[in-house]
Order: structure tokens, then C-alpha cells, then sequence
């Protein structure tokens, strides 16, 4: 077992891939003809909009739960999350019987909010504008005896997102550029150690939004830049900083950073709902978006791009297509 202070390796990688076997999804890699022919390149889309719990976020959640002692599973975990993380524990401590509290803020999107319920998560709220996610994390923590499962600084979280990057170039082949969409990180370190295992030429690109571009940022100045509650329609990526693992990981294994603006960003969601019958929502669309508006020049290239999430709450269609 990985200690909690080291970083994760791509042996680490190997052993969630092994742990979380036949539990996740190995998820479909899609291709269009209309992508390649827009953007010149061979683009391959890892679909984890169709993970367990409709994102990618369920491989590190079982990876890490399922390693916790008999004692930490009798006690139940703790995390903190806006959405996709939260559904991901809820569901893997269902699947390993494991007691999880989950605190979510109170403008989270109601369909992840309701799905991490029925998944039977306890969910605690909190008022993003005022209140420390993480303060509230560690207080229940202690006060319930509770491990505490961040969303996305722990080596068992990242390597267990670094599968989806795995999986997609053990099906495709080598690839020139990689495409991650970029919240706390921990996909992005993920699946950048598995990218320099596997095809070790691979560009690595992480994607934010650009109201919440603190990782580009802290990647270009080599010093970790913190943004609080940006505003963006990709509500999975309103993270405030990448974290004291993920930082390091990015600087060691990322090629670049890009950001896109919500509107474009909006535009390659409804693209890939249309053209590829693809459900995918505004965060888990940040990579397709860099792709589809020509943040980089791919031509030519083979490409692969994590579509990481799917959980669109229906209520904001409406006010999504008048901005469209």
C-alpha cells in the first residue's frame, strides 16, 4: 500500500487497474469521422461519461475505499466534493458496504446531489462562498472517527484515475497528444504517469476553464496559484487549487496547460450531443473543446481525449442553450 505522503508511480497505476478489475467499467473509446475531418487529426474519445456513477471519479473512490483496514471500513470515510467525487464514494461504499459522509456545497448540480443519496451517501451542505470544505471535512472526520477520502490529493485517487488514460492507450496505441480536462488534478497527474509509461512521446495537455485557470497558471510560474470559487458552467472543475501531490505530478509529467471559455465550451458539448449521440457534461467536455476549437496543432497527429464525466443536470439545458 502506497504511504499517504509518497507520490504515485505507474506501478501504482498497475495495481488499481488490478484492485478496481471487474468492478469499473472498462469504459468504450469512440472516434467520428466529423472530428477528424475538423481538426485533421485521429481523435479517440475514452468515454467515461459511461463510468459506474457517470464519470471517471469512481475508479480512484473504489480504489482507495477498497483498501481501507477493517476497522476504517466499520468507521466509515468522509469526503468533501460538488459532485462527481461524491456520487463516486457514495457508490463504491454502497458496493463495499462501508458507511460515507459527503459534503457537498449547496449550488451543486441537484442531479448529482440527488444521485449521491440514493447511492446512500449522508450528504452534509455548505455554503461555497463562505464556508472551508475541507475545515468541515476534517471536523466530522474527528468528531466521527471518519478516514478522510479527498477528491483528488491522495495517491490511491489519482492512480485509480490514471486506469481511464491506461485502458485507453492499451486499446488505441501510441499517441501523440492526450487532452484531460483539469480540476484539482488528479485525473490529469493520473493519467499523465500513465501517458510517460506508455507512450512516452505523448504530449500530455491538461484543460481548465478560464475562469478557473489556477493550475495553468501554476504550471507556467512553477508556483501553486489558489483562484476562489471561480464562475463557470464546469462546476467539476471550480476547484481552488491542485493540491500538495497533484502539483508536483503535473510539473513532472504535463506538457502544457490551456484554457477554454465557457461559451466554446458550451459549443463542443452540444457538438458531441449531436454529432456523437455523446451525453457529456461542461467539465468532462474541457479537453474535447481544446481539440475542437484549435488550442494546439494536431494535424496529422493521433490523439486521444478523456471525456470525463456525464452528469448533466436537465434544469440548466435551458439557460445553457440561450448562451449557446
Amino acid at each position: 500500500m502506497i504511504e499517504s505522503a509518497s507520490l504515485p508511480t505507474f506501478a501504482d497505476v498497475e495495481h488499481a487497474a488490478r484492485q478496481i478489475a471487474g468492478v469499473a467499467h472498462r469504459t468504450p473509446v469512440a472516434t467520428s469521422h466529423f472530428v477528424n475531418e475538423r481538426t485533421g487529426a485521429q481523435v479517440f474519445f475514452k468515454c467515461e461519461n459511461l463510468q459506474r456513477g457517470g464519470a471517471f471519479k469512481f475508479r480512484g473512490a473504489y480504489n482507495a475505499l477498497s483498501r481501507l483496514s477493517p476497522d476504517e471500513r466499520r468507521r466509515g470515510v468522509v469526503t468533501f466534493s460538488s459532485g462527481n467525487h461524491a456520487q463516486a464514494v457514495a457508490l463504491a461504499g454502497q458496493v463495499l458496504d462501508i458507511p460515507r459522509v459527503i459534503v457537498m456545497p449547496s449550488d451543486a448540480p441537484d442531479v448529482k446531489r440527488i444521485a449521491t443519496q440514493e447511492y446512500g451517501g449522508e450528504v452534509v451542505q455548505y455554503d461555497r462562498e463562505h464556508d472551508d470544505r475541507e475545515a468541515i471535512g476534517r471536523r466530522l472526520a474527528s468528531e466521527r472517527g471518519l478516514t478522510l477520502i479527498p477528491p483528488y490529493d491522495h495517491p490511491h485517487i489519482i492512480a485509480g484515475q490514471g486506469t481511464a488514460a491506461r485502458e485507453l492507450i492499451e486499446e488505441v496505441g501510441q499517441l501523440d497528444w492526450l487532452f484531460v480536462p483539469c480540476g484539482g488534478g488528479g485525473l490529469l497527474s493520473g493519467s499523465a504517469i500513465a501517458a510517460r509509461a506508455l507512450s512516452p512521446n505523448c504530449r500530455v495537455v491538461g484543460v481548465e476553464p478560464a475562469a478557473g485557470d489556477d493550475a495553468t497558471r501554476s504550471f507556467k510560474t512553477r508556483k501553486l496559484v489558489s483562484v476562489h470559487n471561480p464562475k463557470t458552467v464546469a462546476d467539476g472543475a471550480r476547484t481552488p487549487s491542485l493540491g500538495s501531490l497533484t502539483f508536483p505530478l503535473v510539473l513532472q509529467y504535463v506538457s502544457d496547460m490551456t484554457t477554454v471559455e465557457d461559451k466554446p465550451l458550451l459549443k463542443a458539448m452540444f457538438y458531441l450531443w449531436e454529432r456523437m449521440k455523446l451525453l457529456v457534461e461542461p467539465t468532462g467536455t474541457l479537453g474535447a473543446a481544446a481539440v475542437l476549437e484549435g488550442n494546439m496543432d494536431i494535424r496529422g497527429t493521433r490523439v486521444g481525449v478523456i471525456l470525463s464525466g456525464g452528469n448533466v443536470d436537465l434544469s440548466q439545458v435551458g439557460a445553457w442553450l440561450r448562451d449557446r
